[in-house]
Order: structure tokens, then sequence, then C-alpha cells
């Protein structure tokens, strides 16, 4: 049994941080550069110890943690599923996590897992569903968490409002907070014809516990137009930064993460894309 990790990191910096890679372990004790705090998900660390645990625990000592779930399908038509939470909170209760997030999506459908974030028409019966899911989990774990934002590759149209109105309204009756995951607006504006930085504009910064940078494929769609893919599996773009440099000039400091969760590279080469958030934070602080 995991004894509970007390630490002194009750909050994320507003700092740079990435994806923890076991590959990387050696490398961030070692020299951990500008990165000042280190992201799970946490489907990958729900067992009952080994190597990866004693890993996390042992950079718990130095650095703040957020766990990030992929598997709760909030927006999912049925319930959570008990003892994936269960299972959740088993590790929250002993890393103590910084922060906790999970994404505006659904994966689930009766007994199926389907290994996919997907989109969810936004009105008023899935925020309702979405707000009970998110009571519920905020409740099991007795700790506030994040929502994200969705990539997104169409639209709904029986939605009767936009994404960031919902958002908003879904925090407005649960206390979440919400994660701003830059690269998923390019992606989901590109996709649907929008503007990024209408999205941005739009979006209750206020809110924000937590940004997200990732990388992104690119793609064309059947008619020969754009089509970005929300991969992770590489650099972060140009027009990103960009976008990210638009939004912290709005927002101020915030804790900004850099997600490389395919084709991970070298540390050296994952620190440098940190050090670009680094300076893109530099240039807002007070």
């Amino acid at each position: 049994m995991l004894d509970a990790t007390h630490h002194r990191f009750d909050r994320l910096p507003d700092a740079p941080g990435v994806g923890y890679k076991p590959q990387h372990f050696q490398a961030i004790v070692s020299d951990p550069g500008c990165v000042r705090w280190l992201e799970i998900h946490a489907e990958n660390y729900m067992g009952d110890g080994g190597r990866p645990l004693a890993q996390l625990r042992h950079l718990a000592e130095r650095f703040a943690f957020s766990v990030h779930g992929v598997g709760l399908s909030i927006g999912g038509e049925g319930r959570l599923d008990p003892d994936h939470l269960a299972r959740l909170k088993r590790l929250c209760d002993w890393l103590n996590p910084a922060s906790f997030s999970e994404h505006l999506a659904w994966s689930t459908h009766d007994s199926a897992f389907l290994n996919d974030l997907l989109p969810l028409p936004y009105t008023e019966a899935t925020l309702a569903r979405v707000a009970d899911h998110i009571d519920e989990v905020q409740e099991v774990l007795g700790r506030r968490m994040l929502l994200e934002n969705p990539s997104s590759y169409l639209a709904f149209d029986e939605s009767t409002m936009s994404e960031t109105d919902f958002l908003a309204e879904v925090a407005r009756r649960t206390g979440c907070g919400l994660l701003l995951d830059v690269n998923n607006v390019f992606v989901s504006a590109t996709n649907l014809g929008t503007d990024p930085v209408s999205y941005i504009e739009a979006f209750p910064l206020d809110l924000v516990g937590e940004i997200h940078l990732g990388g992104h494929d690119e793609d064309e769609d059947d008619h020969g137009a754009p089509l970005l893919i929300d991969s992770h599996g590489r650099e972060i773009a140009d027009p990103v930064w960009t976008l990210l440099a638009i939004t912290l000039e709005k927002s101020g400091p915030r804790p900004t993460l850099v997600e490389w969760d395919n084709d991970v590279p070298e540390w050296p080469v994952l620190e440098a894309e940190a050090a670009r958030a680094a300076k893109a934070l530099s240039l807002v602080a007070s």
C-alpha cells in the first residue's frame, strides 16, 4: 500500500511544464532546465507498484504535478465508471497533485470503451449531463477539476450555444476550472473555418488553471481543404506559438505545458520546447 505523499506543491507554478515520460526520468533528475512541473496521464499510473510509481514518488518531492485524465468519458451518456473513478481517487490521494484535469469529450458507449476523445453537441441536455458528471468527479476526488476544450473536426447542427459559452456555463454550474489547450483552439479553428483569436477573446480566461501546447499534423479533407490532426507527435507549430502569445497577453502568466505523447524525442528536444514556452511567459511576467 502506498502512503500519501505530502509535499509543498499546492498549486502549479506559472512556468513551463512537460508531459512526463519514463525515458526522461534520469535527464529530468539531472538537469530539468526551465521545467518546473510535470504532468502524467492518470490511466498510466493506476497500478499498485513497480518502477513507474517509484519514479513518480521520487519526482513528486521536487516537482509540482498535474494529473490529466483521458478515460473518464465526462460527456458520455451513461454513468461514470465507478471502478475507474475509484482508481483515479486512489492515485490522487497518494500523489496529491497540484491539479487534476479531464477532457470535454466522450469515449464510452454501454460497456464499450472507444480509444478516442469524441465531440459533443453543445445543448442544454449535454450541459446538464456534463455538469452532473463533473459534480460527481469533484465530490469523489475531494478536489476541483479543470475541464479541457476539445480539438474538433466537425460541428453539430443541433448545437444551441458556442463552445466558449458552453464551457463558461459548465464552470458556473459546477465550480470547476478550465484547461485551455491553445493547439486545440488552432486545430478546431482551421478545421471548422473559424477565427482562433476570436475564440480566445470569448474564452473565460479568468477560469484558466492550466494552458496546454502540442504539435499537430497537417492533412487535407476530401475536398482539398486543410485538415489538422491533434497528434501530439511533433514540435509545436509557429502559429500556435503566436496564439499562445496573444492568449498570455490577455490572461497573464499561467502554468503552461508542452505535450508530446507520440514519437517522443530525446529530452533536449522537449526541453527546448519548454524553453520557448518560458520565453513567452517571461514577456508577460509582472
